[in-house]
């Protein structure tokens, strides 16, 4: 399986005062920092190598996790230094750790696919990138895609149309070369890549049917918990 970058660079601000002392990755849900959910969720995907794109605290996660040995992955770490790079000048600074082909998830996102089948759809598609989606309806957050016959038609991220059903369900998979244009230490946006690709006719586009999970907000992580426990009482 193909390396993640996992981008947890971020203020997380919406969780203040929580986050004020601890980056995002470590707000505990159900007892443990959350990041080791993902690692776990990661490990039972057959992916054995992350890198954590880190920013704001980013040596507490690195403290708290160390090289990933305990979970089961292998963790490098990218820092951004004093400025913080926003999500895609993070994975620039992670390139030389990632190799040319690489899974993307952000650092406060659980989501529970099938990543063999969204790595397969990348590679069939020889597309730069490739975003996931799931038919949101406005329900989970604002839906913020045009998705149709298997390809992304429209992606807006601030100013979503009415014709936008499906949300950017937060994986990602790239080549390496759909960020080599950005410039060194600048701050630049995930989505502004995304957009990029889609005007060049280089993002491909797979439905997932699994709604996503996040803790990026108080009512995220109260969600996110009760699933992880009821997923926890299952097993």
């Amino acid at each position: 399986m193909l390396p993640v970058a996992v981008v947890a660079g971020g203020l997380g601000t919406r969780l203040r005062p929580i986050t004020s002392t601890i980056p995002k990755s470590l707000v505990e849900v159900n007892g443990e920092p959350f990041i080791v959910h993902q690692l776990r969720l990661l490990r039972a995907n057959k992916i054995e190598h992350a890198v954590v794109c880190a920013g704001y605290l980013g040596e507490m996660i690195q403290a708290a996790i160390g090289d990933g040995s305990a979970h089961g992955v292998r963790i490098d770490y990218a820092f951004d230094g004093p400025t913080l790079r926003g999500t895609a000048g993070g994975i620039k600074n992670a390139l030389p750790l990632l190799g040319e082909a690489f899974f993307v998830l952000y650092g406060d996102s659980y989501l529970p696919c099938d990543y063999r089948a969204v790595q397969t759809a990348f590679l069939e598609s020889n597309e730069q990138g490739l975003m996931t989606v799931f038919r949101n309806e406005g329900q989970w957050d604002k839906s913020n895609v045009e998705f149709g016959d298997g390809a992304i038609i429209a992606y807006e991220k601030n100013n979503p149309t009415a014709r936008m059903r499906h949300i950017d369900y937060g994986l990602g998979v790239f080549k390496s070369s759909a960020f080599r244009e950005i410039p060194e230490g600048v701050t630049y946006d995930l989505a502004a890549v995304y957009q990029d690709l889609l005007k060049r006719g280089q993002l491909a586009g797979f439905e997932v049917k699994q709604r996503f999970y996040e803790i990026g907000s108080f009512q995220g992580l109260e969600d996110t918990a009760k699933f992880l426990a009821k997923q926890t009482g299952e097993s």
